[in-house]
């Protein structure tokens, strides 16, 4: 039988020691990416609220944090982002810029990724109360419909005088597909005028949707 080289079977054991961690590493780069840009956007929010202005979370960024929401029972706490490209849902939910802007009456439209920063929109009943803030205001909604809606139907209209609050995201949430038709959509209305809107609701929860769509990230 012919021996193995010793110094040979420590070689390809280093190697494959080495080639085993490069995916951890980069995954391990990755996460510390993600939390470091979390911090960012922190900073940037603060600053934003005290000067009365959106701050740029990076030089180099083309977004800047406009709004928190929050989710009390859930303990869910997010930074609204300018813009819905797929570089800004890569680092928060993102305000479609057609739609009215957070926090303000209007009919505003924010969306996410499924499996991040929108992943607790599957948890959410009817009269969930959804806490909007901004640096001119703060408003409360509360969750009036939860539905499906297939994105290659159309576009939502944009119901005049509406005043609602429309988070989107993409779905089954539980899915590997990346990019499907389907949309997961949440609609809730001013806490102070939740008894006076069943019509608005009934014509949003009508209307298919593409409009601020969750562009599918690129990996």
């Amino acid at each position: 039988m012919r021996l193995l080289n010793p110094r040979r079977c420590r070689l390809a054991a280093f190697t494959l020691t080495v080639a085993a961690c490069v995916p951890l590493a980069h995954a391990g780069y990755m996460e510390a990416k993600a939390g470091l840009a979390q911090l960012l956007l922190q900073r940037a929010w603060q600053q934003g609220l005290e000067n009365g202005s959106a701050i740029k979370p990076w030089p180099w960024a083309d977004t800047a944090p406009i709004a928190r929401l929050q989710v009390a029972r859930l303990g869910i706490s997010e930074i609204i982002l300018r813009g819905d490209s797929g570089r800004t849902l890569a680092f928060g939910p993102g305000w479609a810029e057609s739609s009215s802007v957070p926090g303000k009456p209007g009919l505003s439209v924010i969306s996410a990724h499924r499996d991040t920063h929108f992943s607790f929109l599957r948890d959410l009943v009817a009269g969930d109360q959804i806490d909007i803030q901004s640096d001119q205001a703060n408003r409360r909604y509360e969750v009036a419909s939860l539905r499906v809606v297939d994105a290659r139907e159309g576009e939502v209209e944009l119901v005049p005088d509406s005043d609602a609050l429309i988070l989107v995201t993409c779905f089954p949430f539980d899915t590997f597909e990346v990019g499907g038709p389907l949309r997961f959509v949440v609609t809730a209305v001013p806490v102070a005028a939740g008894q006076a809107q069943p019509s608005v609701v009934a014509s949003l929860d009508s209307s298919p949707l593409s409009i601020g769509a969750p562009r599918p990230p690129r990996r």
